[in-house]
């Protein structure tokens, strides 16, 4: 007894040393739904890179400023037998953490014919620190984003698209829904939204130097942003413009939806800017030759005579 006693604590031990906790519960209902539900944390270094894929279900990933990564996976089936299928990996070190569902792990046609069901629910949540890398793929569900420091790519997902700021590249393809994506700082890289099924909304947060082009484009097309210096659209599906002076590429390609451009940064930002404007030329007004003497009138035109 007591040596069991001594290796649950030396077990313990060394996953607090290593970072890592797990909690797993098992439950059901009176009609035999089963639930399991499993709690895992790790550490992670700045940097780090985020894996999430090939999940049935949605993904929801939340930052906060830690250097603790939070993994809760719920997966539900219609009965025990069913959640042997479509387990759910997870695969962590301090620079990386992969979250996988089985690819192969699908029920077969003889246990979804005598037992039913076969359907397995995957519902993953990450909590993790802002200052990480992260890939979301193959996603049958939505998939809401949180604010991150570093890259961000979603691609593959059967469902709504949200990202509330983005300060790396972003890259969003193959969404299956709507999308919407903030942008908190647009790097020299730029940004990419393809092969969208829905309408696309892109906010940024402050004003942007960036050259803009949408192609393929199914829909109507807007710029609310408050520092368009051109704009053009060639034909009904390609668009481009510039904001600021240019610079970073913001593509948008093969869309079937409208696409929307805003900015937070609001009619007193861009009074400020254009105000700043109106003093320089002000200023160079004032160092140009004063204007020409207005020429003299002419003369009056003689009295008539006196009859």
């Amino acid at each position: 007894m007591k040596g069991r006693i001594f290796v649950v604590v030396v077990l313990v031990a060394a996953a607090a040393f290593a970072g890592r906790w797990v909690n797993r519960a098992v439950g059901g209902n009176a009609n035999g739904a089963r639930r399991e539900e499993t709690r895992q944390t790790f550490k992670l270094e700045a940097g780090a890179r985020v894996e999430v894929g090939f999940i049935n279900g949605s993904v929801e990933v939340k930052t906060a400023d830690t250097d603790t990564a939070e993994v809760h996976i719920v997966r539900t089936g219609s009965s025990a037998e069913d959640l042997e299928y479509r387990r759910v990996t997870v695969a962590a070190s301090p620079a990386s953490l992969v979250v996988h569902g089985e690819r192969n792990g699908v029920p077969g046609l003889w246990h979804r014919i005598w037992n039913g069901g076969g359907e397995v629910r995957q519902e993953v949540t990450l909590v993790l620190p802002r200052r990480v890398e992260l890939a979301a793929e193959h996603v049958n569900g939505s998939v809401n984003v949180g604010d991150i420091d570093g890259m961000v790519e979603v691609s593959h997902v059967n469902g709504r698209v949200e990202v509330a700021g983005a300060a790396g590249r972003a890259q969003v393809s193959h969404v299956n829904g709507g999308v919407k994506l903030g942008v908190t700082r647009l790097g020299e890289e730029g940004m990419e939204v393809e092969h969208v099924n829905g309408n696309v909304e892109i906010r940024f947060t402050q004003l942007v130097n960036a050259d803009v082009e949408s192609e393929h484009q199914n829909g109507g097309f807007s710029l609310n942003v408050p520092n368009v210096t051109m704009q053009e659209r060639m034909n009904r599906s390609y668009t481009r413009a510039r904001l600021g002076s240019g610079g970073s590429p913001v593509r948008v390609d093969h869309v079937n939806g409208n696409v929307r451009f805003e900015s937070d940064a609001g009619p007193a930002t861009a009074a400020a800017t254009t105000a700043s404007t109106s003093d320089d030329e002000s200023d160079e007004a004032d160092e140009l030759p004063p204007p020409p003497p207005a020429p003299p009138a002419p003369p009056a035109p003689p009295a008539p005579p006196v009859r």
